[in-house]
Formats: structure tokens, sequence, C-alpha cells
């Protein structure tokens, strides 16, 4: 495994590994336990939208996940704001929003919004606004095209990998940026053509919503396989 790229709620890495695991383990990001408003009560909405919208958009602003909580955890948040732009960051309480900038509806002079919000933990399978993030992945590959086109790649890719072989250079697609069409749309261009070869290992990319990092949401995705498969093989037995 090689970390390719990592940021804050971004990872990018390479790994030897098959796909089909790693496409459940992918498919499992929706089993992960997520923070999420579930509920809430309005006593006073003088904005322009309904109560419905208002709850809508709530329930969509992620939520910091906090040790120590499960599905009997009874958590609320408060909201209350006089005229202006209502934001996340007006949102009190134990949990923590992950962004203070999401806006959910701008109030006139003298109106108010009032309300409290219930929160409660669910999967992805069952709601989007208990989906962590996302994951997807590419096959790692090799095109070969002629070398006259060496320079021309080195200029659109100037971090890729490239070896020669020949008349021939082999440009390893293992980074984050995938530079196969850009390979194909180079040849395309001179009337030549280019020939793309699956390579060893897999590009895997993570992406966070912000209730957790990147990491911890993948390890989270492997043990929610692994209960899986547990209790699979215990009634195997």
């Amino acid at each position: 495994m090689e970390i390719i790229e990592k940021k804050e709620n971004q990872m990018t890495f390479n790994a030897d590994i098959e796909d089909t695991l790693i496409n459940s383990i992918r498919r499992y990001v929706n089993e992960i336990p997520i923070l999420a408003i579930d509920e809430v009560e309005i006593y006073k909405n003088d904005s322009p939208l309904y109560d419905e919208t208002i709850a809508h958009r709530m329930g969509l602003i992620p939520l910091i996940m906090e040790d120590g909580i499960d599905e009997k955890s009874t958590l609320k948040l408060k909201l209350a704001k006089k005229e202006g732009i209502v934001t996340s960051g007006n949102i009190s309480g134990k949990i923590k929003v992950a962004y203070k900038n999401i806006p959910i509806v701008i109030l006139d002079k003298g109106k108010e919004l009032e309300l409290v919000a219930e929160v409660r933990l669910g999967k992805g399978k069952e709601h989007s606004k208990f989906s962590p993030g996302l994951m997807f992945y590419r096959n790692v590959s090799e095109i070969v095209m002629d070398k006259e086109f060496k320079e021309e790649i080195k200029k659109f890719c100037p971090e890729v990998e490239i070896k020669e072989k020949g008349d021939k250079i082999i440009v390893i697609d293992n980074k984050k940026q995938e530079v196969c069409d850009i390979c194909e749309g180079v040849c395309k261009e001179r009337g030549k053509t280019s020939e793309t070869n699956i390579g060893k290992g897999l590009i895997i990319t993570i992406e966070s919503f912000g209730q957790m990092s990147a990491n911890n949401m993948f390890k989270n995705s492997i043990d929610e396989l692994k209960k899986d498969l547990t209790e699979i093989s215990k009634k195997i037995k």
C-alpha cells in the first residue's frame, strides 16, 4: 500500500488488492453507523421555507462523530436565530457540526427561526444523511504509445512515470490524476492510436463528508465487513 495523496477529508492510495474485496469494503461504507439529525420540532418559522424543507436541510448537515454514542443515546440540538443568514454554525448542543458555514435559510428583518432537533445513529443504506462519504477505485493502467509523444505527455502530466521500450514509451497511470484519456487524446490528434493494458494494483480514493476522517472511514468500513463475515461464519458452523 502506497499513499499517493492525503488531505483532511480525502485520501488516495495505491494497493495490490483484489477488486472484489475492495468493492465489498466500498459497499460497506454505508454500513458504518453515523450521527445525523433525524427529527426536527419547529417552534417558530418565519422564513419563506416550509417546515419540511427546513427539517430536510438540517438532516443533511454533517455532524462530527463522538465516542461512547450508541443506538440508545438521546441527543438534541437547538437552533434559535433572528434575521439574517441562518447557518449550521447557529446550531448548538453537545454534538458539533462538521462545517459551520452551511446555509439553511435567510430571515428577513424581524423574522425568527426556533427549533429543537433530535440526533440518532443510522446507516447510509437507510438514508443518504447517514452516509459518511464516498469511496471509489480504478485499475492501474499502462499506456503504450509512440516515443514521439513523450515530451507532450510530460508537458500535460509532469508527475507521470514514463518508461522507454524501443521506439515506444509506456506511461504508468498510477497516480490520482487519470492520464489514460489524455494519452488517447494526444494520439488521436495526430491520427495515431495507443494501447492500454491493465497493470498491477488499484488506485483507491476515499472522500469523507466530515463526520470522520477518510482514514477512519476506511477502517470502520473494514470493521463492519468483518462483523458480517464473522456472523456468517458462525451460522455456517
